[in-house]
């Protein structure tokens, strides 16, 4: 079973308008809501990938049981811990004459609640794979993924970390299988500006030597670079399109390359993983099956 575990879910309140005039009343042209969080964006690839996963984390209020529903309907397990009081968060993306992202903070979450995702963090078992993916709210200790991946630690589970700076690097002496930075990222880990294939398979280099067994790099329009737990490199070219969306674009990702992974082959899986990203790019909202396998040569 793959879980994925989304600490901050949202509510994506997308609109598009014609350029914002500051201080002025600016009407929407149209409007798209989407449930959002980078576990959840996993989740909602991998199923129309056919992979079955499981989504852990906090909900709260209306908008939490909102997010809730719509994954339920997408066919998604969940095992979220309700929280007594606030909302989940709403992001208010504006997509204008460039993109403009207001992101809510979320509700608090106390002690109490995280001992109650740890009862269900239990339930995970030798063979299963985690995907901690995004960014922890302020009422959570910084270490939690820490703690989690040391709660996990005595079986034997694929964990996959999609962070960025310190959250990463702090996960890297679990030895995870997977990490997904893209190329500004792992510059920004070592204060470093990446500008050649060369450069990023050194710094991944340098990732793979602190613990990590796979490190995926995501390079935008330039590809995607696999270095694998044998050293071995692989390298997909970006796939053609026009760029629509740069939201979920690194999740899909992640669920591509789970679901790449199935075949056992790591150039099939970096493909897949280059396709599912690009779809999302090129569509309105997270990818689609059809629009990925059409891209996947």
């Amino acid at each position: 079973m793959v879980y994925t575990v989304t600490l901050n879910p949202a509510v994506d309140y997308v609109i598009h308008t014609d350029d914002i005039i500051d201080g002025s009343t600016n009407r929407t042209k149209s409007e798209e809501v989407y449930i959002g969080g980078k576990g959840i964006n996993v989740s909602l690839v991998l199923a129309e990938l056919g992979i079955t996963s499981k989504t852990l984390g906090f909900v709260a209020g209306f908008t939490g049981e909102y997010i809730e529903n719509e994954i339920r309907e997408k066919g998604i397990e969940t095992d979220f811990v309700h929280l007594k009081s606030g909302f989940s968060r709403i992001n208010v993306k504006i997509k204008s004459t460039g993109e403009t992202e207001i992101n809510g903070n979320g509700p608090v979450i106390t002690e109490n609640d995280v001992k109650s995702m740890f009862e269900k963090l239990s339930k995970l078992k030798d063979g299963d794979t985690i995907v901690l993916a995004g960014s922890v709210p302020n009422s959570l200790p910084n270490d939690i993924y820490e703690r989690i991946l040391d709660t996990l630690s005595d079986r034997k589970i694929r964990i996959i970390v999609d962070a960025t700076k310190d959250l990463l690097l702090k996960s890297l002496k679990y030895k995870p299988f997977l990490i997904k930075p893209n190329k500004h990222e792992l510059g920004e880990i070592f204060g470093v500006k990446l500008t050649s294939l060369d450069e990023i398979k050194t710094y991944a280099t340098k990732l793979k030597d602190m613990g990590v067994q796979n490190v995926l790099v995501s390079m935008a329009g330039d590809g995607a670079l696999l270095l694998d737990e044998t050293g071995d490199t692989y390298f997909c070219e970006a796939y053609e399109g026009t760029v629509k969306n740069s939201v979920g674009a690194g999740d899909s990702m992640v669920a591509g390359f789970i679901a790449g992974l199935a075949s056992g082959d790591y150039n099939y899986a970096i493909k897949m993983a280059t396709a599912a990203g690009g779809a999302t790019a090129f569509s309105d909202g997270l990818a689609k099956k059809d629009e990925i396998y059409r891209l996947l040569r």
